[in-house]
């Protein structure tokens, strides 16, 4: 496996952030595919992620498989998915029968058919983890000497891709809530002969009121709006 091959299938990945609406998931299944494909011995690849409330969701996978690996680690709270998101930055895991670390899950996976594993933590600088790349072999009890570089190329790519991707979210998010506000405010106006700026405090009192977000309150006016013009069948 060529650095250039790597390279390929990581700029392939990459492209889908440059998409009109980038779309993480579509993001990260473009990753695995590539991963599995790039990192040696590893059959099956998925992409876990993590939220500020610390649980964690499987979000792509090359494989049913690995949904089934990943679930049964949540369930079970062990296994180098879940210690990968913790203090070490990558978990290898060759010769998997006789690892004694997680007992209830290696005597589960091994039953099903797995044999070495590897997890790399997807983490920013030295901020919390985002996520991780969690890779399955059934096809190998060994691991290949240039994987664990490999799978952290891919994991440093997956960080930047994956804060990437969720800036124009954010930002998407933020221009669609400025939108929806501003039709609620030109609403408010037509139908109260309201100045604009009485208008957006009409939707401050409303939302300090009924203790809604004022982007809610403004996308029920907004809807209300719609639903007195639209055509009743």
């Amino acid at each position: 496996m060529t650095i250039d091959r790597v390279a390929a299938a990581i700029a392939a990945a990459a492209r889908t952030i440059s998409d009109p609406e980038p779309s993480l998931d579509a993001m990260l299944e473009t990753l695995v595919l590539s991963a599995r494909d790039s990192i040696p011995g590893f059959d099956l690849v998925g992409i876990s992620t993590i939220d500020a409330k610390g649980n964690v969701q499987t979000r792509a996978t090359t494989d049913p498989r690995v949904l089934d690996f990943d679930k049964l680690q949540y369930s079970l709270g062990e296994g180098p998915c879940l210690d990968a998101l913790g203090a070490p930055h990558i978990v290898s895991v060759p010769q998997l029968r006789d690892e004694q670390r997680w007992p209830s899950y290696v005597e589960r996976v091994v039953q099903m058919g797995l044999r070495s594993q590897m997890a790399v933590k997807i983490s920013l600088d030295h901020s919390g983890a985002l996520g991780g790349i969690n890779l399955y072999s059934t096809i190998s009890d060994v691991i290949d000497p240039e994987a664990e570089a490999l799978a952290e190329l891919f994991g440093v790519h997956a960080a930047s891709m994956m804060s990437s991707v969720s800036r124009i979210e954010q930002l998407s998010t933020a221009m669609q809530t400025r939108k929806v506000i501003g039709q609620a405010i030109g609403i408010l106006m037509q139908r109260y002969g309201l100045h604009e700026d009485h208008a957006f405090q009409f939707l401050l009192r409303a939302s300090q009121t009924e203790n809604i977000k004022v982007r809610d309150i403004a996308a029920r006016i907004v809807e209300e709006s719609n639903d007195r013009v639209r055509p009743q069948r």
